[in-house]
């Protein structure tokens, strides 16, 4: 995976480890802790879904425990972890959510669980990555009268750098065209069908704006491509926008080269280039 800025990438090395002793039965043990039905397990987008909400223990006591404070005097650092195998391993043996993670630690562990099925996966870094929280495809922010931001209004926010994965599957599920590089995140960001998780969003359905079909396309176009609106409110509280970036988000979309620890530069997959 990758850190830094799109200006000036580094690496961050994880271990996956899905080929370690235990971490097999690691992952069926969250699929049973999640109390997923033996006859669902044959479908692989069911699999992937229960998979992206376990890893994280927002709403369903999962694997990993998301913290972003300063205060991790109940588990570790989330950039003391450098692999998935202790985390799957801690787990699987206690039951309890481990701490701490952040979205390389989810992406990472998610990592494992989808490979140590037999998935095709691959983690993701997005630089300049944008959360749309009502889902209108545009991350809005506002200015107060006095010029102060309008914080308990304001419920867009824009990352630095987050990291999800991808799966590559067939999608029988949707029209010709959109099978192969899913987008899946287990980063608790947004609720999908009343729990934290994210995907299998078609990456080609993303690039072409077809938002319609399953699953959180919408979310993951709003995190590569969509526009920040900036507003100004006036003491009436009318709000009139000011300025509009359209080429901020989704600076650059990496993962890692074949053969090679370098970035592969896959954004041209996500989005066209802006005016085109």
């Amino acid at each position: 995976m990758y850190q830094g800025s799109f200006e000036a990438v580094t690496t961050r090395d994880w271990v996956y480890g899905q080929f370690e002793r235990g971490i097999l039965d690691a992952c069926i043990y969250i699929l049973d802790a999640s109390q997923m039905p033996i006859n669902d397990r044959g479908n692989i987008i069911k699999v992937i879904r229960i998979g992206s909400a376990m890893i994280n223990s927002k709403d369903d006591n999962g694997v990993c425990v998301g913290n972003w404070s300063d205060d991790y005097s109940m588990g570790r650092s989330p950039t003391s972890w450098t692999g998935s195998v202790q985390i799957l391993l801690q787990y699987a043996k206690t039951g309890v959510p481990v701490g701490y993670a952040q979205c390389w630690v989810f992406a990472g562990v998610f990592n494992t669980f989808l490979r140590a099925l037999g998935i095709p996966a691959r983690p993701i870094t997005n630089f300049v990555s944008a959360h749309d929280s009502n889902g209108n495809l545009k991350i809005e922010f506002i200015r107060l009268p006095d010029g102060s931001p309008d914080d308990s209004n304001t419920t867009d926010s824009i990352w630095s750098v987050i990291r999800w994965n991808e799966v590559f599957i067939t999608r029988d599920d949707l029209p010709p065209g959109l099978g192969g590089w899913q987008v899946v995140d287990a980063t608790p960001q947004e609720t999908s069908d009343g729990y934290y998780r994210c995907g299998p969003a078609s990456m080609t359905a993303v690039k072409e704006g077809l938002l319609c079909h399953p699953f959180d396309s919408g979310f993951v176009f709003a995190e590569v491509n969509s526009d920040v609106i900036f507003y100004q409110q006036d003491r009436y509280g009318t709000l009139t926008p000011y300025k509009v970036k359209k080429d901020y988000i989704g600076k650059a979309v990496y993962t890692k080269s074949l053969g090679s620890n370098s970035p592969n530069n896959i954004t041209q997959y996500y989005k066209y280039t802006q005016g085109n």
